[in-house]
Order: C-alpha cells, then structure tokens, then sequence
C-alpha cells in the first residue's frame, strides 16, 4: 500500500497539469442542468439515456461511461443541498491536494464504479444500474479523514463533527458488506469495497497509523502499569488526601500544588518522587 501511495504522489508531481481544474464545479452544474432539462423534458427522462447500465454500453452506448456522472441522484432542495455539500468537500479536497492529485482520486473513483458495475454484469444482475453512491461516498470519506474536527450542522440545527457522520456512513456501509456475506451473497460483499477502493489507496497510511494508534492504546489501558497508577490514584484520593507523594522526602501534591511528581519506571513497584528526587534516588529493587 505504501508503494501504491508513493507512486500515486510521485505522478502528480511530475504532472502537475494533470486533471481538470474546478472539477466539482463542473460536475454540479452539469447535474443541475441535467436535473432542469428532466423537468422540461415532456414526459421524456434525459437521465435515462444518461444514466450507466452496462449491458445498455455493451450495446454500443459508449457515451455512458461518462455522462453518468452528471445523474442526479434526487431532485428538488435535496438535490441543491447535496450538489453543494459536494461541491463543497471537494473543493476543499482539491485546494488541499492540488488538482492533479484530486482529479486522480476523483477519476479513479468513477473508474471502479464502472467496474462495479461490469462486474456485477458478470455475476448475473442483468439489470444493475451504476450511481455515484460509493463515488460520493469515498469523497466523503476522504474530506471526514482530512478534516475530522469540522462542525457542520445536522438539520441546520444540531452542530456535530465531520468524523461522527461518517463513522455512521462507515458502519452502514459495513453493515451492507455483512448482509450480503451472510445472505451468502459474496458478490454483494465484495463489490462494494471495489468501488470504494480509491479511498483505500490513497489513505493507507493513515489507516494504518489510527489502526496503530488504536491498538496502541488498549495496550497502555490495559497494561499492569496504568492499571496500578489508577489503583494507587484512587486509595490515595480515598485513603490519604493527596494523589502524589515523594518516596524520598515525603512532600505531597497537597502540600506542594505547584510541585512536578513523576513515578520512576525502573523501580520495582509504584514509586513517586518529587521533581528534586526523580533523577536522584536508589531504586528500589
């Protein structure tokens, strides 16, 4: 994965004319005008001549693999809230990219969705229709990862972190996977993480460090050490009136509230010393 991420960074420097500027612009726009040409249409759907059917692109509808993009996915003031919502990430995402490096994850989301989608054909759902769910999804993804802490209002009343919303994304979406494997279902399970797969590529390594830095801490939550400290914190609080208590001299963080105290780790037990005595003392063996 590591490999993967340096040569995708490595392209877009070498290319830095790569990519389509303002892409998330055009991209709402071309929807919104595919949405109010629907409406004028009399009866006729532009988005079904549009919209990505495989087995319509095996039949020689090539224009398909491409104007997909512009579908919309809802109408009305949903429709306009979403169109700015994503024209609003990825922007975002492209003026901290670069537009190399954000058409490249834009474009190589599309490129599995259409995968998805053939794949899909080839297991026997003849009529699978291809969306920018899992593509606007992973844009999603990708803004919550760089952006974490950003508030947004839910219902334009509840303020809430970017992070929470898509921990929900991510367990319905994990929730979907394990459907479809316990529906025994193993396309259903798997094509799902083929589209998204882009989100994947290009944040490995952050994956791998929350992962890192998660199991890191269980282990220092669970370690005879911390478990100890909170042992020793709570029958000091109940027991002696003061949390710390230097080992050599006997002042207390009661006494002394401005005084630094530490536990020495090569002493054998829970020992505390004062910030005098901490570099200066016998360990106790």
């Amino acid at each position: 994965m590591r490999s993967i991420e340096t040569m995708l960074d490595r392209f877009c420097r070498k290319h830095p004319r790569f990519g389509i500027p303002n892409l998330m612009t055009i991209v709402a726009l071309g929807t919104a005008l595919v949405y109010l040409l629907n409406q004028f249409g009399r009866g006729v759907s532009l988005s079904a001549a549009l919209a990505l059917f495989p087995s319509l692109v095996l039949e020689g509808e090539i224009w398909r693999l491409v104007t997909f993009v512009f579908v919309p996915m809802s109408g009305g003031v949903l429709l306009l809230l979403e169109l700015y919502f994503y024209w609003f990430i990825g922007s975002a995402l492209e003026r901290e990219w670069g537009t190399a490096k954000f058409s490249l994850f834009y474009l190589s989301g599309v490129v599995l969705n259409i995968l998805f989608g053939f794949l899909a054909l080839a297991t026997g759902d003849k009529a699978v229709l291809v969306t920018m769910r899992y593509v606007n999804l992973s844009l999603f993804f990708a803004f919550a990862t760089l952006y974490p802490n950003l508030q947004v209002l839910l219902f334009f009343i509840i303020p809430i972190k970017v992070k929470w919303l898509a921990w929900v994304d991510a367990a319905l979406f994990a929730w979907s996977v394990l459907s479809s494997l316990l529906a025994l279902d193993l396309a259903g399970a798997i094509l799902p993480l083929v589209a998204i797969l882009n989100y994947f590529l290009f944040f490995a390594s952050d994956l791998r460090n929350t992962l890192g830095y998660a199991r890191r801490r269980v282990q220092h939550q669970t370690s005879r050490q911390t478990i100890n400290f909170k042992k020793a914190t709570r029958q000091a609080q109940q027991q002696k009136g003061y949390i710390h208590k230097c080992a050599v001299c006997g002042k207390t963080d009661t006494d002394y509230p401005d005084m630094e105290f530490r536990y020495c780790s090569k002493c054998n037990g829970y020992y505390c010393y004062c910030k005098d005595h901490i570099n200066n003392h016998v360990h106790i063996e």
